[in-house]
């Protein structure tokens, strides 16, 4: 590789570069248990997760309270904030419109799936139209399912 020559004036931040940032890495530390959804719907707004964002779930993580989880509610999968008070585990949306709370043992199916690790938003038009390819669709190296909100 040839070495770079400055054509303006040199950076000052020139002497702080730590390497190339590996986004695949970082973003999916372990890829046997992690999952990427498009996010559909505003129930997770107050945690900063919009409608068409994608979701990155690690499903090897234990939950804390007030982690961001996926969870299958009564069959289908949804993207919830989980609370833990004494032995109760429960479910909320992250928006102040949604006011709902859901405790686990009082759903007919509840089942914690996996722990949110990040969401990522496309904030250009164009590079998001071009990178989506099925709305919907999770991905990861060992299966696909399709999302519901």
């Amino acid at each position: 590789m040839l070495p770079t020559l400055c054509a303006g004036f040199p950076s000052p931040a020139e002497d702080f570069i730590e390497g190339a940032l590996e986004l695949p890495r970082w973003l999916v530390p372990n890829p046997p248990a992690t999952f990427i959804w498009r996010v559909r719907g505003w129930c997770m707004k107050g945690a900063g997760i919009h409608d068409e964002d994608l979701a990155i779930v690690d499903r090897s993580l234990r939950p804390a309270s007030g982690a961001v989880v996926v969870a299958v509610v009564n069959g289908e999968m949804s993207l919830k904030r989980l609370l833990m008070t004494g032995n109760r585990l429960s479910l909320t949306f992250d928006n102040p419109e949604m006011d709902e709370e859901f405790a686990l043992e009082d759903l007919e199916e509840g089942l914690l799936w996996g722990v949110l690790l990040f969401s990522v938003r496309w904030h250009h038009v164009k590079a998001r139209a071009a990178s989506c390819d099925e709305p919907g669709a999770a991905s990861s190296a060992s299966s696909a399912r399709r999302p519901s909100r």
